[in-house]
């Protein structure tokens, strides 16, 4: 269930393995969702509720309490799925798309107008109220894997730019959602133990020093890390995305990845187990809400309906404006063979939140399961309006002119460099309309 139209070759590019991995993931994680919602609304909800929550493990904090597999999922195993968020944002700065100030203006300009919206639009919804008033992050995350999945449903009519773009726009997305995480739904500091975690993260930077090529030692700081991380108050997530930082990696410039770089060669191996295993689980231990006595009203309150007004139209308006400004003022090109609708499907497409919208949806009100469910129901509402809206424009839609002449030569690029040479068109012609 690859990622259609990223080029082919002898030996398959890193890049295409990420975009064909996010697809077909995409899909299992809508597939494990939508199971969820199943269970949740069927006689099994009470065993499916006993299994996540009930069932109780060792104390390691006393703020979580006994770990249930809920907690395990959402404090254990998603520090996978962000130490492989966190390769991914240092790959991209170090050696990627956003490793110059050309390569990330427009991507940057997209990512920062399209958190800034959603959150405005669901503070105006919601009306500033403080009860609810913490949940303003919650729709400012795109999901890769949810909306590559989609883009996997359109096969070849999917521009490469397109697929790059939205990839790199969510990655500015999940640096911003890692910031808000550790910055604005942290409490309790313990500084003992805040210290215990700079220690391992200068031994980990004292091995990148010494060039340390062998991930073991990485890999067992970062179990220490994520320890020290879950007792300090910061979300345990977090010790992911700063053990990523300290893994070395071998840049290389205008060629494919090195085959030896332990940052490529981990992020390879998690790439897998996050797409088709941690996601997936993830989605469905967090996607099952019961609509029992639901109606109108409840899925049209003010923390739902400002939630999904802010993934459909905030996505909308902040990507898809901030871009064709930047392009009308000169700041950037319009993206390669694309044309301007195809650009606001993308946009619209963005507007799926999905994993880290559900994240943090739980992070913003902790032991008000009200107020969870309820901004699971504005994720899942705002997600699949903004799904079913970029796929209809995106399988409908004509065809930029030069469509195929632009995925042939970024099929050369990508075989030749392993990336394409710039997502931006820089010899646009005016002349080509929408």
């Amino acid at each position: 269930m690859g990622a259609q139209g990223i080029p082919g070759g002898s030996e398959t590019s890193a890049l295409r393995k990420f975009l064909s991995s996010e697809a077909a993931g995409g899909i299992i994680l809508i597939l494990s969702a939508a199971i969820a919602m199943i269970i949740a609304n069927s006689p099994l909800y009470d065993l499916y509720h006993h299994v996540l929550h009930d069932i109780q493990g060792p104390v390691l904090t006393k703020k979580l309490g006994p770990m249930t597999p809920h907690l395990w999922i959402n404090d254990g195993l998603m520090v996978i799925f962000f130490l492989y968020v966190g390769l991914e944002i240092k790959r991209e700065l170090v050696d990627g798309r956003l490793s110059t100030w050309d390569k990330r203006r427009l991507p940057v300009i997209a990512a920062i107008a399209g958190m800034a919206m959603p959150a405005i639009i669901y503070l105006v919804e919601t009306g500033g109220d403080p009860a609810v008033v913490n949940g303003w992050a919650i729709p400012a995350a795109t999901d890769i894997a949810f909306a590559m999945g989609v883009l996997a449903l359109l096969g070849k009519r999917a521009p490469t730019s397109l697929k790059l773009f939205l990839v790199t726009v969510a990655i500015v997305d999940d640096m911003g959602a890692v910031a808000i995480i550790a910055l604005f739904y942290t409490e309790g500091l313990a500084p003992v133990w805040l210290g215990a975690a700079a220690a391992v993260m200068a031994a980990m930077y004292a091995l990148n020093r010494f060039r340390v090529m062998n991930l073991i030692p990485y890999l067992l700081l970062t179990v220490v890390l994520w320890y020290a991380i879950l007792q300090s108050g910061v979300h345990a997530t977090i010790a992911g995305v700063l053990a990523a930082f300290m893994i070395p990696i071998i840049k290389t410039p205008g060629a494919p990845d090195a085959h030896d770089s332990p940052l490529h060669r981990l992020e390879h191996a998690i790439s897998p187990w996050s797409s088709f295993f941690i996601i997936p689980l993830f989605g469905f231990a967090n996607a099952g809400v019961s609509l029992e006595g639901v109606g109108l009203g409840e899925a049209f309150a003010p923390v739902p309906l400002g939630i999904a007004s802010g993934l459909f139209l905030g996505k909308q308006i902040g990507i898809f404006g901030s871009v064709w400004l930047a392009v009308k003022l000169g700041i950037a090109s319009r993206l390669r063979g694309a044309t301007w609708l195809q650009v606001y499907a993308v946009a619209a497409l963005c507007g799926i939140g999905f994993t880290m919208s559900l994240f943090i949806g739980a992070l913003a009100f902790p032991g008000n399961a009200l107020l969870i469910d309820e901004a699971k129901i504005g994720v899942i509402m705002g997600s699949v309006a903004s799904a079913l809206l970029g796929y209809t424009i995106l399988r409908v839609c004509p065809l930029h002119p030069q469509h195929y002449e632009e995925e042939l030569e970024q099929e050369e690029e990508v075989r030749v460099d392993g990336d394409v040479e710039s997502l931006e068109d820089d010899e646009e012609e005016e002349v080509v309309r929408t």
